[in-house]
């Protein structure tokens, strides 16, 4: 600003202008940060993804999510291992389970959590018809080694089977895919990615370990708002965020009212905009409740 009050050229003003752009995407940057200050939130992230009403549709719906979410870790450098997925009887996902490792994924991730809504035109449906699909997603924090709960091995039902869909002749051929069945909680785990029988049960047991602090946090509603947030039916009148691809463009969070109509932008995985806006207005909302708790 010095140099261009005493030499004003373009060149300069250029230069501010671009040094002034990527300061305060910076300074943004930093005070998202600052509102990432959850117990949990510096650790690695358990992403559940499960198809809901709409048919196939919404086991496509399921892996569109799956790759929106694996297309954003990429462009922040996250490193993603796909421990688990249930193939739909004609297409897409049933089902998925997703680690997602870096500082603050799951503090950034949880701002997922619900019911995502597509609306389109269905490329399943012969006369071209608007379809409305829906899938849940839910974020636990990874403890890892961090926080351990204590499970009986009595407690545990562990079951081998053959893995289902692609993944090569070994995982094919072999019963490497284990589920667990904790008895007396009925959570269920699934593993089936990994070629190594071992190496699906340990990160099975992951899972399952994550799952655990989350029902604990049960007993405290303010953890559980922490941890994984309300529960909803998976189906109409539950969305907490939307994306329509027809009649018109759009994806609108519906918690905080951040609107894009750059739909294509945000199933490539950019979804920052969504996830900050869903901080500040977590933290407003905490802000909102402080006098009420006094």
């Amino acid at each position: 600003m010095e140099l261009l009050a005493e030499e004003p050229t373009t060149d300069t003003e250029a230069e501010l202008a671009t040094e002034a752009r990527a300061i305060r995407k910076d300074v943004e940057r930093l005070e998202i940060e600052t509102l990432l200050s959850g117990q949990y939130d510096s650790f690695d992230a358990i992403l559940e993804i499960k198809s809901g009403a709409g048919g196939t549709d919404a086991c496509d719906w399921a892996r569109m999510l799956q790759r929106m979410y694996l297309r954003w870790a990429e462009i922040r450098g996250y490193r993603v291992e796909v421990v688990d997925e249930t193939e739909g009887e004609i297409d897409g996902l049933k089902s998925t389970t997703v680690m997602v490792h870096g500082r603050y994924a799951y503090g950034y991730l949880r701002a997922e959590h619900g019911v995502h809504r597509l609306v389109r035109i269905s490329p399943y449906d012969s006369n071209k018809r608007r379809q409305t699909s829906f899938a849940s997603v839910e974020v636990l924090p990874d403890i890892g080694e961090e926080i351990k709960v204590e499970i009986n091995p009595d407690d545990l039902r562990i079951d081998y089977y053959r893995a289902s869909g692609a993944g090569g002749q070994h995982v094919n051929k072999t019963e490497s895919a284990v589920r667990l069945v904790h008895l007396p909680t009925g959570l269920v785990v699934t593993c089936q990615n990994e070629r190594s029988q071992h190496k699906n049960k340990a990160l099975a047991l992951q899972v399952l370990q994550a799952r655990l602090i989350a029902l604990e946090a049960k007993q405290s509603e303010e953890r559980v708002s922490a941890l994984r947030g309300e529960s909803k039916a998976n189906e109409w009148g539950n969305q907490d965020r939307s994306y329509v691809l027809h009649p018109y463009t759009m994806v609108k969070d519906h918690r905080t009212s951040t609107e894009t109509g750059d739909v294509i932008g945000v199933l490539n995985g950019n979804i920052d905009t969504f996830m900050d806006s869903w901080l500040r207005w977590k933290q407003a909302t905490r802000n909102q409740a402080v006098p009420e708790a006094v």
